[in-house]
C-alpha cells in the first residue's frame, strides 16, 4: 500500500455564472489532463438569495455528464426534452447530456435563505458524446451512509466503497464520489484505486492530507495566495487538494473535525475541445455544435 502524496492545495475562486449566481470554482477550463476525466467543479454554497435566485436560465449541454449534489435549499430543473423536477437537501442528480439538451436550473433557498451544494462536470469519451441524454435523480434517503465506531461517516454518492454501492450507475468515467466526515483528532486512511485521478474538496472544518511519516517542511506549492503551503498544513473550507499516485489517502482531522468530498475517476485520455458546457474532441466538432445551436438542429431525436 502507498499513500498518495498531496501535489497542491488551492482555494476555490469567487466566480459569477448563469444570470448572476455567485459561486466558488475549485477548477474549470484548465489543463484537461490534470484531473481527467473531470473538467470543472463548482461550490455554490450561498446564504443570500440575492446572490443566487436568478439562477441558470436556458443553456446548452453536449458531450459531458454533470453531477449536482444539494446540501441545503432546492434546485428546480427542466429541459427541452420535457424533463422537470426538483432537487432537495441530500439529493443527487447525474445528467448525461450526450448529444445535447437545453437545460435550466433555478435554485431556491431554504427557510434560512441557504442554497448549498456542488456541481461536478465529467467528460464523455468520443464514442459516447452523441449518445441519448438521460437523467438519474436520486433522493438523499437512497444514498448509503456508512458510520464507523470512531465517529467517521461516509456517504457513498457514486461508486462502491466499504461494501456499499451508491445508487447512480452506468457512468462513463466510472467515478467514486464520497462525502466524508472525520471527527476531531481522528486519523483515517481511505483506499483509492491506483489508476484513478483523485482530489478532495474540504467544505467544513480542516484536516491534513498527508502520510504521518512524511517529513515536515516539504513545499507543495511555492505560493497559494501569497502564503507558502506545507505538507503538514491543515486544509480548510473551500480548499481543493490534488493527489499524486498511490492507492490510499490519509487524513488527520483538525480540532473541529473535517468534512470533505473525495472524488476519483478513470482517465479518458482523449483530446478535449470545449466551448462552455459543450465539450467535444476537436474544434471542428465545436463549430458544428455551435452551428446547430444557431440553426435549430442541436437537439437530436432519440436513437
Amino acid at each position: 500500500m502507498s499513500i498518495r502524496p498531496v501535489t497542491s492545495a488551492t482555494l476555490a475562486q469567487p466566480t459569477m455564472e448563469g444570470a448572476g449566481v455567485a459561486l466558488h470554482r475549485a477548477f474549470g477550463f484548465h489543463d484537461p489532463t490534470s484531473l481527467d476525466p473531470f473538467l470543472l467543479f463548482d461550490d455554490f454554497r450561498n446564504d443570500d438569495p440575492q446572490h443566487f435566485e436568478r439562477g441558470f436560465p436556458w443553456h446548452p449541454h453536449r458531450g459531458i455528464e454533470t453531477i449536482t449534489y444539494v446540501l441545503a435549499g432546492e434546485v428546480d430543473h427542466s429541459d427541452s426534452l420535457g424533463n422537470q423536477g426538483s432537487l432537495g437537501a441530500g439529493d443527487v442528480q447525474w445528467m448525461t447530456s450526450g448529444s445535447g439538451i437545453l437545460h435550466q436550473e433555478m435554485p431556491r433557498g431554504n427557510a434560512a435563505g441557504q442554497m448549498h451544494g456542488f456541481q461536478l462536470w465529467a467528460n464523455l469519451p468520443a464514442k459516447l458524446k452523441m449518445t441519448d441524454p438521460r437523467y438519474q435523480d436520486v433522493e438523499g434517503k437512497e444514498v448509503p451512509l456508512i458510520e464507523e465506531d470512531d465517529g467517521t461517516k461516509v456517504k457513498v454518492v457514486v461508486g462502491s466503497f466499504w461494501g456499499q454501492t451508491g445508487p447512480v450507475d452506468g457512468i462513463a468515467a466510472d467515478p467514486q464520489f464520497l462525502d466524508i466526515f472525520i471527527p476531531a483528532g481522528v486519523k483515517k486512511t481511505f483506499p483509492v484505486d491506483l489508476y484513478r485521478k483523485a482530489f478532495a474538496y474540504v467544505y467544513e472544518g480542516a484536516g491534513a492530507f498527508a502520510d504521518s511519516s512524511a517529513p515536515q517542511g516539504i513545499l507543495l506549492e511555492k505560493e497559494v495566495f501569497g502564503q507558502e503551503v506545507n505538507i503538514r498544513d491543515m486544509s480548510g473550507n473551500r480548499t481543493l487538494v490534488k493527489f499524486g499516485t498511490g492507492d490510499e489517502v490519509t487524513v488527520q482531522a483538525g480540532e473541529e473535525g473535517v468534512r470533505f468530498l473525495l472524488i476519483s475517476g478513470r482517465p479518458i485520455e482523449e483530446p478535449v475541445a470545449w466551448h462552455g458546457p459543450i465539450v467535444m474532441n476537436t474544434r471542428e466538432e465545436i463549430k458544428t455544435a455551435v452551428a446547430e445551436l444557431n440553426n435549430g438542429t442541436f437537439i437530436k431525436p432519440a436513437h
